[in-house]
Order: C-alpha cells, then sequence, then structure tokens
C-alpha cells in the first residue's frame, strides 16, 4: 500500500525526496500574503473517547479545559500580535467535543475577530447529544452560523459496531425547528460491515426529515492506532456502494460539493479542509501557508507549557518544493470533486497542463476526469479512485504520522 502511495509521490513531485517534516520550526507564521486563508480551532475534550476516531482528543476535565482554553488564547496572540486586521474565508471549531467549552467559545471568537473579520461564517462540530434548544441559542447567540451534528448512523446496528448511543431523533429535529442555522450537516460512516445502500438511504432520509440541509458520508477508515475492532470493506463492495448513495443523492435533487458532501442548496456548506490556505490554533492544529505546512504538538500538557513559555506549540514543519506544494494542493482542490486551472495558475503563477499536462490526458483517457472550459470534473470512476487513492494516501502518510505524535510531543523528524 504504501509503496504505491510513495510511486506516485515520486512521480508527481518529480522527485525521490520523501515529505519531510523536522523540529526546525518557524518562530513566527507569515499569513499577511495568504488569500483564502481560513481559520481552525481545535478542542480535544470528550465525555467519553470513540474507538474508532483517530483525532487528537483527551477526555473532559473543566478545570484542565479552562487552562487549555487560556493557552488557546495565548497561541492566538502569539501568532498574530502586531499584524494588520485580516480577511479570513471561515472558521471551524473541531474536536472533540468543542461545545464542552460552550461557555468560553465567545471569548476565542473574540479573541479571533480582534485580528481577523470572518467573511463567510463560523462553523462548530456537535455530538448528537449536544443539539438541544439552549445550546443551540447559544452557539447562535456567539456568531455561529453552521453547525455539523456527527450522527455517523440512525441505526441501531451500526451504533453498537461503533460504540455509540442511541440518538433521540424528535428532540434532535424540534431543536433545530427551533433555531435556524445557516448550514446544518449531519456526518455519517459509509463501508461498516454488512452495511448496504438501503441502511444509507435510510439514513440519508432521516438527516433531512429532522432539519439538515447538508450531509457528510464519510469511509471508514481502519487508523493503525485505534482500538476499532472494525472490518474494512472489500474495495468492489465499497465502490458498489458509493456510487448508489450518490446517484441516490443526485436523484433527490441534492448538489455533490465534495467527495462525500452533498447539499439542498448553494448556501448549505460545511468543509474546514478545501481551502488554499488556513492557520490552526489549539494541540494537533495544522497550518498551511504558501510554501509550508505545520502541525502543533498532540499532547495537551506539552501544548500549555509552550505557549506559557511564550513559544509556538508546533511540533513538526516542513518546507514545500514547489512540485509538493502543487501536488498539496491538487489533492485537497481535488476533494471539492474539481480543478479550475485558472485557480491554479493565479495560485502558483504557473500554468496547470505545463506541469502536469501528461496526467490530465491519462485521466481523461480513462474517464476519471472531463474538461469544460479549463475545469477538470470527476467523474463517478474517478471520484471512487479519488476516495481509494485517499485511503492509501491516509493509512501511508497520516496513519504513520499520528502515530507518532500520539506518543512523542515534539519528535526530531518524520519522513513519509
Amino acid at each position: 500500500m504504501s509503496k504505491i502511495v510513495n510511486l506516485a509521490r515520486a512521480w508527481l513531485t518529480r522527485n525521490r525526496r520523501p515529505f519531510i517534516f523536522t523540529d526546525k520550526n518557524d518562530e513566527e507564521l507569515i499569513y499577511m500574503d495568504c488569500e483564502n486563508l481560513g481559520l481552525y480551532v481545535h478542542i480535544p475534550f470528550c465525555k467519553s473517547i470513540c474507538s474508532f476516531c483517530p483525532y487528537c482528543k483527551t477526555i473532559y476535565d473543566k478545570e484542565k479545559c479552562n487552562s487549555y482554553i487560556d493557552s488557546l488564547l495565548r497561541e492566538i496572540e502569539l501568532v498574530c500580535k502586531g499584524k494588520p486586521k485580516k480577511d479570513v474565508t471561515s472558521l471551524y471549531f473541531g474536536g472533540g467535543t468543542p461545545v464542552l467549552a460552550l461557555d468560553r467559545l465567545e471569548d476565542i471568537i473574540s479573541a479571533l475577530e480582534k485580528h481577523f473579520n470572518i467573511c463567510d461564517g463560523i462553523g462548530v462540530e456537535l455530538h448528537p447529544s449536544n443539539v438541544d434548544v439552549d445550546t443551540l441559542r447559544k452557539l447562535k447567540s456567539i456568531g455561529v452560523t453552521k453547525i455539523s451534528i456527527g450522527i455517523q448512523s440512525f441505526q441501531k446496528k451500526y451504533q453498537n459496531i461503533l460504540g455509540r448511543n442511541d440518538i433521540d431523533i424528535r428532540k434532535m429535529a424540534d431543536a433545530l425547528k427551533q433555531v435556524h442555522f445557516e448550514t446544518v450537516s449531519m456526518d455519517f460512516i459509509f463501508a461498516l460491515p454488512t452495511q448496504t445502500a438501503d441502511d444509507l438511504k435510510k439514513d440519508i432520509d432521516v438527516a433531512f426529515e429532522s432539519g439538515a440541509n447538508h450531509i457528510a458520508i464519510y469511509p471508514f477508515i481502519d487508523f493503525t492506532f485505534t482500538k476499532s475492532s472494525v472490518k474494512e470493506m472489500p474495495k468492489k463492495e465499497k465502490r458498489k456502494l458509493l456510487d448508489e448513495i450518490t446517484n441516490y443523492c443526485y436523484q433527490k435533487g441534492l448538489k455533490r460539493d465534495s467527495i462525500w458532501t452533498f447539499s439542498k442548496d448553494d448556501k448549505a456548506r460545511y468543509s474546514s479542509m478545501t481551502r488554499d490556505c488556513f492557520l490552526g490554533f489549539g494541540c494537533s492544529a495544522t497550518t498551511l501557508l504558501k510554501d509550508s505546512f505545520k502541525i502543533n504538538t498532540f499532547d495537551t500538557d506539552a501544548y500549555c507549557e509552550k505557549v506559557i513559555e511564550n513559544t509556538l506549540p508546533t511540533s513538526l514543519t516542513i518546507k514545500f518544493t514547489l512540485r509538493q506544494r502543487m501536488v498539496y494542493y491538487l489533492f485537497w482542490k481535488a476533494y471539492s470533486t474539481q480543478v479550475d486551472s485558472r485557480d491554479f495558475e493565479e495560485f502558483f503563477e504557473k500554468k496547470l497542463s505545463r506541469y502536469y499536462g501528461f496526467e490530465l490526458f491519462l485521466m481523461k483517457a480513462f474517464g476519471l476526469i472531463k474538461e469544460s472550459n479549463k475545469v477538470y470534473k470527476m467523474t463517478l470512476k474517478g471520484a471512487f479512485y479519488y476516495h481509494y487513492f485517499e485511503n492509501f494516501y491516509t493509512l501511508s502518510y497520516i496513519d504513520k504520522m499520528w502515530s507518532v505524535m500520539r506518543k512523542e510531543a515534539f519528535p526530531k523528524r518524520i519522513e513519509l
């Protein structure tokens, strides 16, 4: 598996050199020249830990959470102090369960709004148990415009597989009727053992009947460091399932705005990863700039200690070569199922066809993409193979990096 990803990396970057992350980190983040900049804040606290979840998280403790938020506010000042106020696309809170720090989210938003104009709204991830009228009203009162609810499945058999509790659908739907948000997204996991297209269709229908105007259907990925015992679905079954649910969403008149997401209308969007550049705050948060990518330590105690010392809590940084940055750009742009060559040219001041004309030719020849007015759009076949390669990438690169960083707060070097 890793050999395939490494060969693809070497071919696309025209270099056998791996992606090298080191502890030679910048003392200042240069972001003022970044267009389409987004913001992300990581709140790692959960009341219980789901066995399948790979993200950086820890059991909630009120005192520890408040101490963490104080450090997060300090990190924002370390990164932004002395710089002019800048327009950004959006702000997303992920985790963990961000609303466990509900009383402090306004502090974080206020701290960021001192340095940024947030143009396209604020999004927060929610556990289904958080979806009640009081919580939603509080979120709306502090400026939240988008919410994403981690349903995973409405069905008991899959809740049992994932170790999740029953969802009070009626209570959730009633709360969403009373408090309106621009985007109400609901997340689901597909490719679980014995899961069928009919199972997913039922979940999709219940989601929209319960107040969603956007859904995300993510594949189950078996990370090596999680304690999940769930077996991964074979490739052929997974492709058939993905195609069936995609066609079902099209039949319902939904718009596909990324590999995994579908919406009822153009305004309903929820994605914290498809931006050209972004700043990440909090433990495990990542920052993508024009020529570099950095990731904060996964250790919440080490994170707080670094910030108290007035030092950025960066664990590792990679300085991209031009080709590496192009590959990173294209990989995540493709997540939206299309790449506009004019956007590429504006970002890099170089023509896409000059650097990847042969690859685009092959993808068109194999029926993976279609071109119209300088925009390359994925076919159903192309979307599946993007998913298939993304799964390889996740297990070969992200799994390896996160495995190390979960054990070492500040590793010296990682090669991917």
